[in-house]
């Protein structure tokens, strides 16, 4: 429906957009709807149901979160989510656009492998898994689903996998190499630290 006068519609645009972000807030994050499912719960007299919201929330800079809701209504369950995975956000270790080593992790049973890729590759990944990365911040990366093909297992596998990844300067330092020895071929010919 049009609006027949455009400066009320202006107007409430403008409010929309100032409201969307309250006064001394941090820059916004990247929210992305991994999944929702109708799920139900089996009680006397029948079944009850319910929504379950997979959330994956990024700055798109090294910190990435997932969260799990469930409501009685899409908008609750998703809300839920987002706020528990702005509450468990890791900072996560990337080494220019690409993560510092091949790691594979199991969640459930969904095991998913993630592995670094030269400049240029993109993000070889789709689903849960893509979404963690793009949201972690991750251009450059090779991954390879291994188990369950559940959105929820390989998001979480993906989360944690790339929580385990270790800093290449501590890990330099404890094989008692140097960072240029353990790093990427591609990247052995330029040893300054993108942290």
């Amino acid at each position: 429906m049009v609006s027949k006068n455009p400066q009320k519609s202006r107007e409430r645009e403008a409010r929309r957009s100032s409201s969307s972000r309250p006064e001394g807030e941090t820059p916004e994050l990247d929210i992305r709807i991994v999944d929702v499912t109708r799920v139900a719960k089996v009680i006397q007299g029948g079944r009850r149901f319910a929504f379950r919201a997979l959330i994956v929330v990024g700055d798109n800079n090294g910190r990435v979160g997932v969260g799990l809701g469930k409501a009685r209504a899409v908008q609750d369950a998703i809300r839920k989510a987002t706020e528990r995975a702005r509450a468990s956000m890791q900072r996560v270790e990337i080494i220019g656009t690409t993560i510092p080593h091949e790691v594979i992790q199991k969640y459930g049973s969904a095991r998913v492998m993630l592995k670094p890729a030269s400049p240029g590759t993109g993000v070889i990944a789709g689903g849960g898994v893509r979404a963690v990365l793009e949201a972690a911040g991750v251009k450059d990366v090779l991954t390879k689903s291994l188990g369950s093909p559940s959105k929820l297992n390989t998001t979480f596998a993906t989360f944690e996998g790339l929580c385990s990844l270790k800093n290449i300067n501590e890990e330099a330092k404890r094989r008692g190499k140097s960072v240029a020895e353990i790093q990427p071929f591609w990247r052995r010919g330029n040893v300054s630290n993108d942290n």
